[in-house]
């Protein structure tokens, strides 16, 4: 028996090409009626996002608020030709690296006309929802021109690439890491290399290619690049007859390299080397990891899921990587089995295995219980580029990894059937059946979701203008963290035009004594004042205010530069209000929906 491999360059049919026996335009209505199916798909996982107006993600307002903002920089980046890779709307004065975070420019860029004519708010919607679509669809287009030649085993590994549980998870505020739209894009130029004569127009594509996923998300990117070298690999040592194509893949994947590097190469510059650069992720963001348990388990966004079994093996709900549930796992392992002849099932399976294994950490847990077994992760975890990377993120990589087996399986069912028709009624019984019980129990559901409280009035209107003259910025109370990420959706209704101090970003830990120097913090290092309003605000008590509490508050306001102290809808309200007060000494003013302190007496 022999199994499928991807179609060689010389025989891989064009975009439009129907099946063989397939009238040409019965395989375009395929193509349409697939594309169309993703488009659904997606809209169904953001269905309550797109139903309720203004509704937010209920498990992670805070990202969407942080992409929402995003989306603002990359509108006023082309509008205001603002410098692309830092800000300092946020986290006055010192700004923030947006190269050290999730900056899309590649979305956000080309997405400035919704932005400017409906809002942030609109343009997120836009990206999560196309993202999931167009990631179905590209995959859909290279699975059915170059791993298989069939439409229906195309869709269905494609529809797993994009719909995979982690992919939903993950659709809670990272549209980032849903929109993979451009990996498959890759994977097919990487493929397309070895085409004789063609090596510097395949290395040009490949190489823009690189620099576009680069500016969506750069994990992603080393996995894609991990991948495709196995896959390249496998093929090489398939088929060592066409060593005379080495020279232009060769060729081509210079020409890739250089040029991606070139253009790249200011960007991480400042990425790495740049003012708010980071030097690898702290102890705790390294300890997000892939349960053993979540790999047989289901996640909460799954027809057979819930948040109660759900919660213990994974750090959040966006965070839900693998649950492939126990059918899915048993299907695999047969599938990997069945196709054992194709080199490039076993070298994918052998990477699949890889990066589940480095998706455990430092140290394997159970059941969200530490097994004490060490894990190879903790000897890695310490180089450069890896030190960057959530171990758990690994496992993403085994979405499409399985969407191939599935594709690849589907496939040689089909020609099963045909070889032997006396048995096709069984065989496709057989196989919708198994594919029903793996694949059913994993239909993704629509994302939660909450209704936040409106942006008040004081930030739409413009009442803070007069505030913020001069340089000046907007202190919120609480100020803003990854608890309390509210401030930066009120910045980005304004198109960033009022500044923020502090904010939800990544920033290296510059404090004294910090334990792991450099490493990346969830916003700025802590001052005196945003510590005791931090605690007011989780504990809701004001502890005694001391003189040195005074000196130290009037000491930070005149290091954020602030114009005005705003107090909007919060559970302590009423403890930030009174602690500000004796803070400040100064009496705040009800407008447009919040405390309003003028603080530019004490700061100018």
């Amino acid at each position: 028996m022999t199994t499928p491999e991807p179609v060689p360059a010389g025989a891989r049919p064009r975009a439009g090409d129907a099946e063989p026996g397939e009238p040409l335009r019965e395989g375009r209505w395929r193509d349409a009626a697939a594309v169309l199916s993703y488009v659904l798909l997606a809209c169904w996982v953001t269905a309550r996002l797109w139903s309720r107006p203004g509704a937010a993600l209920r498990d992670n307002r805070t990202d969407q608020w942080q992409f929402e903002w995003m989306m603002a920089h990359g509108a006023r980046v082309v509008t205001e030709f603002a410098y692309p890779f830092a800000s300092n709307r946020m986290n006055v004065p010192d700004g923030v690296n947006l190269m050290a975070n999730t900056s899309v420019l590649s979305i956000s860029l080309p997405m400035t006309p919704v932005t400017v004519l409906f809002g942030p708010h609109w343009s997120f919607l836009i990206f999560l929802t196309a993202g999931l679509a167009a990631t179905g669809t590209a995959w859909y287009f290279f699975l059915s021109r170059v791993v298989t030649r069939s439409r229906g085993p195309a869709w269905l590994g494609a529809a797993f690439c994009a719909f995979a549980p982690a992919m939903v998870s993950h659709a809670n505020g990272h549209p980032n890491i849903v929109s993979q739209f451009v990996v498959p894009l890759i994977a097919w130029r990487t493929l397309r290399l070895a085409e004789p004569g063609r090596w510097l127009r395949n290395g040009v594509l490949l190489g823009l290619l690189i620099v576009w996923q680069a500016f969506i998300n750069l994990e992603i990117l080393l996995m894609t690049a991990i991948g495709l070298a196995v896959v390249v690999g496998a093929l090489a040592l398939r088929r060592p007859s066409r060593r005379r194509d080495a020279r232009p893949f060769l060729a081509g994947l210079g020409v890739a390299a250089l040029l991606s590097g070139a253009l790249l190469a200011y960007p991480l510059h400042v990425q790495l080397f740049g003012p708010g650069s980071y030097h690898g992720l702290s102890r705790l963001i390294r300890g997000y990891r892939t349960d053993l348990a979540a790999f047989v388990g289901y996640s909460r966004e799954s027809l057979a899921g819930d948040a109660r079994s759900a919660a213990p093996l994974a750090k959040n709900a966006t965070e839900e990587n693998a649950f492939f549930g126990w059918p899915l796992v048993v299907l695999v392992v047969a599938l990997v089995w069945w196709l054992r002849r194709s080199a490039v099932v076993l070298g994918l399976a052998a990477l699949g295995l890889l990066f589940a294994v480095l998706s455990l950490g430092r140290e394997v847990q159970l059941n969200g219980r530490e097994t004490g077994v060490p894990a190879p992760w903790a000897v890695l975890e310490g180089l450069p580029l890896l030190h960057s990377v959530v171990p758990t993120r690994w496992s993403l990589a085994l979405g499409p990894i399985i969407g191939v087996f599935l594709a690849l399986s589907a496939e040689q069912a089909r020609r099963l059937a045909v070889r032997h028709p006396a048995a096709r009624s069984q065989i496709r019984f057989v196989g919708v059946t198994v594919l029903l019980m793996a694949l059913l129990p994993l239909l993704p559901t629509p994302l939660p979701t909450t209704r936040p409280d409106p942006v008040p009035a004081f930030v739409t209107s413009g009442a803070w203008r007069p505030y913020v003259a001069g340089g000046r910025s907007v202190v919120t109370l609480p100020l803003p963290d990854n608890t309390y990420p509210d401030p930066l959706r009120w910045s980005a209704r304004t198109r960033l035009e009022m500044p923020l101090a502090r904010g939800y970003f990544l920033y290296p830990d510059t404090r004294p004594r910090a334990p792991e120097p450099e490493v990346a913090l969830f916003g700025a290092p802590f001052r005196r004042t945003s510590t005791l309003l931090g605690r007011i605000a989780r504990t809701g008590a004001v502890p005694p205010i001391t003189p040195q509490d005074r000196a130290a508050a009037v000491d930070d306001l005149r290091y954020w530069r602030a114009g005005v102290v705003v107090l909007g809808p919060h559970r302590h309200a009423g403890a930030l209000g009174t602690a500000m007060t004796e803070l400040t000494g100064i009496r705040p003013t009800w407008a447009g929906g919040v405390w309003v302190w003028d603080v530019r007496p004490l700061t100018d």
